[in-house]
């Protein structure tokens, strides 16, 4: 019979008996192991909840396991800057922010990062309810990301990319020199693989700190934010591959939408066929190249640049997302005398 999930878990006794080192596991942390596998099978093979498939699960050696999750956990563990795990005992840590009176601790996870540790707690609380966007219609904005300028603004504000990995490619590529000319399994290369290990966890964490500010920016100005939908798998295939990933626009539209949804607001997706090539004044259709970053209609005579014109069209399209026009019906039926127009946008 092929192995399941239930199967495997009952083969964990046994394990322990034929090897006896596995008995200094705690017993949930190697359950929540097989339902890791679990998951990542039924990703491959079903998808997430969006529909989206991810590739085969591959075997993690050693070197690639990084984090042991406790499922459980007791809600005394943490006291002061200790926390008393199963197996490791007390730890001392360092709290970024107490824990809110009346959440509770629902799981640990411990993760090692460039010779790191750092602990994650999962939290809940049954009594705060859930957030549900109370948004003004009017306070709306498409963003137009791009290589040029990270992103651009349906009123013509500009966030310039900043470029974390290529401007410390140069560093980086001496350090993977080091690492290269060194013998494997030797100390010094093992030293030079945790310099190399810093160095990129340096440059992830000055884009996370760039994607969480611009984000807040955002938020803290408009109600409503529609971004195209954006195929990043495709465009990584691409010659421009080393300045989408460098971007990382996938993590900042994830970290906006999780701000947003925690604020209150809104953030929709919409099409992103010829949000470039359309005029936004008239709506006929301009062709142009990449490399013409100017839009210029011959029907009209509308003349912007070409990314301030795509964020306007992608404000437009997301007055028909539903959920805004639901937002809208609600607005005009609470007596606003006149009514949004977001249709046209002199730029």
């Amino acid at each position: 019979d092929n192995p399941d999930y239930y199967t495997q878990k009952k083969t964990l006794p046994q394990l322990k008996k034929d090897r006896p080192w596995y008995s200094d596991i705690y017993s949930q942390v190697l359950q929540d192991v097989v339902k890791r596998v679990k998951v990542s099978f039924d990703r491959f093979l079903k998808g997430d909840s969006n529909g989206k498939h991810t590739g085969r699960p591959r075997f993690k050696p050693l070197s690639r396991y990084r984090t042991m999750t406790y499922p459980q956990i007791k809600q005394d563990c943490l006291q002061g800057n200790r926390i008393n795990l199963p197996k490791l005992g007390k730890i001392k840590v360092i709290l970024h922010r107490q824990i809110p009176e009346g959440f509770k601790i629902k799981t640990v996870s411990i993760t090692k990062k460039s010779e790191r540790y750092y602990l994650t707690l999962s939290l809940e609380d049954k009594t705060v309810p859930n957030i549900k966007p109370d948004i003004n219609p009017r306070s709306i904005t498409g963003i137009d990301v791009g290589l040029k300028e990270f992103l651009t603004t349906a009123k013509g504000e500009v966030v310039a990319i900043p470029q974390h990995y290529r401007k410390a490619q140069k560093r980086l590529r001496v350090i993977q020199k080091r690492v290269s000319r060194r013998q494997k399994g030797g100390k010094r290369r093992l030293k030079a693989i945790k310099q190399l290990s810093r160095q990129h966890k340096k440059v992830a964490d000055k884009r996370k700190d760039f994607h969480f500010k611009t984000a807040n920016y955002l938020l803290s100005k408009y109600d409503v934010i529609a971004h195209e939908e954006l195929n990043v798998k495709g465009l990584s295939r691409t010659r421009l591959a080393k300045s989408v990933l460098d971007a990382g626009w996938s993590s900042f539209l994830s970290i906006l939408a999780n701000k947003a949804e925690n604020a209150g607001k809104l953030v929709v997706s919409v099409s992103a066929r010829n949000t470039s090539q359309d005029c936004s004044s008239c709506g006929k259709k301009v062709p142009k190249k990449l490399h013409v970053r100017w839009h210029n209609c011959p029907h009209c005579g509308c003349r912007m640049a070409r990314d301030l014109n795509a964020a306007i069209n992608i404000k437009n399209r997301a007055v028909g997302h539903p959920v805004l026009k639901a937002q809208l019906t609600s607005y005009a039926t609470a007596g606003v005398a006149e009514k949004p127009t977001l249709y046209r946008d002199s730029g």
